[in-house]
């Protein structure tokens, strides 16, 4: 018989290493080898090579973490067994607060590739951003099994056409464009690695999930470690297929990935690179759906967030008040967007300070907790500076954290003064009930 409030060991192996590499592997394959490889030329291959070999210990930092103490709470966990209750719930709320906005960011980028390549117009994007949201929320509801299964189709999809991609570059790939080598310098190369941070994290969306992992020493080290080679691996020859065909300099560097897809399929490359971009954010929202709802319900379980954040599904024993959380904030913020209040320029910089600060919160905890294994607080230093150079660049996105700490630190001062009160009147209580006898 389950307990009332414990979640299903349901994700197996496979179904982990592919909800590792949904969260990872985002729209930034489509955008981001072009962008860097504007900014530094053939160069920006050393910087993706310097990432590929930096996101083992990113990745593993959060693994060990998991294997370790698996729990719905992830990082917010970790974050509490290091440095107290406080500081995890504050944690928690970080990410959680991230997904409400991150979730549509995602699902109207993916639904903007593909409206983009067919010529449909934005009612169009954000019924497909809302049908991807749909998609995300409910496989998480049926439970982590079903979304690891969907997980897995999805990303299988994602590798087939960057591995088609690779291959359809070759034959266009000379080497006369990589010369000159590095057009703008050393410090461009140091840019480009800056950019090339985002697209390697993620990693601490799945240890919200480990609490559900059927064997979480297996799962969350061998599991992650495969998840960040096949990562590396397509990343590094998405940039090369770019810098190869210059698809940055004729495709734009916002499309170049298009281009390439274009170049063999004619027509219908547009086509199916819209479907990839369908197919990358869709396998996102399911793997940080399915960890801000366990989340939620961990802080829930733990007095930080409404008792009905934590209630269970009775059939699927998944968090559905966690769930219909997320699913007012996805309406709310799609209205948004949708009224013109909000574009995606505004919305996809709030969440960067607050995904950030769960993972420098996290490696940090990872340097305390990880104390008698010595290689995890290597990596775990290595991360957390990592993190900590890249914090400063997300400008005025800062406040949103910020906003966030202030109200959380006065819900805990009125449920101190909550707690004192009914304290007093307890205590007056007896001592009136003592004087009666």
């Amino acid at each position: 018989m389950k307990e009332k409030h414990s979640l299903e060991r349901n994700i197996g192996m496979p179904q982990a290493i592919a909800l590792y590499i949904g969260a990872v592997l985002g729209s930034g394959v489509l955008i981001v080898p072009g962008l860097a490889a504007e900014m530094s030329g053939p160069a920006s291959l050393l910087a993706w090579g310097f990432m590929t070999l930096l996101i083992l210990p990113l990745a593993l930092s959060m693994g060990l973490l998991s294997a370790k103490f698996p729990n719905a709470g992830g990082v917010s966990y970790f974050v509490t067994l290091a440095f107290g209750p406080k500081a995890g719930s504050l944690v928690g709320w970080f990410f959680l607060m991230s997904v409400p906005i991150g979730g549509p960011v995602a699902a109207l980028t993916g639904a903007g590739y593909m409206t983009a390549a067919l010529g449909w117009g934005d009612s169009v994007r954000i019924t497909i951003a809302a049908g991807m949201l749909a998609i995300g929320l409910i496989t998480n509801w049926i439970g982590m099994q079903v979304a690891g299964k969907v997980q897995i189709a999805v990303v299988i999809a994602i590798i087939a056409v960057l591995v088609f991609s690779f291959a359809a570059a070759l034959p266009r790939m000379e080497s006369v464009h990589f010369t000159p080598f590095m057009p703008h310098g050393w410090t461009s190369v140091g840019q480009s690695a800056a950019i090339l941070f985002w697209c390697f994290i993620g990693w601490e969306a799945v240890s919200h999930l480990s609490e559900e992992f059927k064997d979480p020493q297996r799962a969350a080290v061998k599991g992650v470690t495969i998840a960040a080679i096949i990562v590396g691996v397509l990343y590094f020859l998405s940039a090369l297929a770019t810098v190869g065909t210059q698809s940055y300099l004729r495709g734009g560097a916002d499309s170049s990935l298009v281009w390439i897809i274009s170049q063999p399929l004619g027509s219908w490359g547009g086509f199916i690179a819209g479907l990839t971009g369908l197919f990358i954010c869709t396998a996102t929202i399911i793997a940080y759906t399915g960890a801000a709802s366990r989340v939620a319900f961990a802080l829930s379980r733990q007095g930080y967030a409404p008792k009905w954040m934590g209630s269970l599904s009775e059939r699927y024993h998944t968090p559905t008040g966690a769930i219909r959380f997320l699913l007012a904030c996805f309406t709310a913020v799609l209205f948004l967007y949708g009224s013109g209040l909000l574009s995606i320029t505004t919305l996809i910089q709030f969440p960067n300070a607050t995904f950030i600060l769960t993972y420098i919160g996290g490696c940090a905890a990872g340097i305390r907790l990880l104390k008698g294994h010595r290689p995890g607080v290597i990596i775990s230093w290595i991360s957390f500076a990592a993190t900590v150079a890249v914090f400063p660049f997300t400008g005025w996105a800062i406040g949103y954290p910020l906003v966030i700490t202030a109200v959380f630190t006065i819900i805990i001062l009125l449920s101190h003064k909550h707690a004192s009160i009914t304290d007093l009147s307890e205590v007056k209580t007896s001592q009136e009930k003592s004087k009666v006898i």
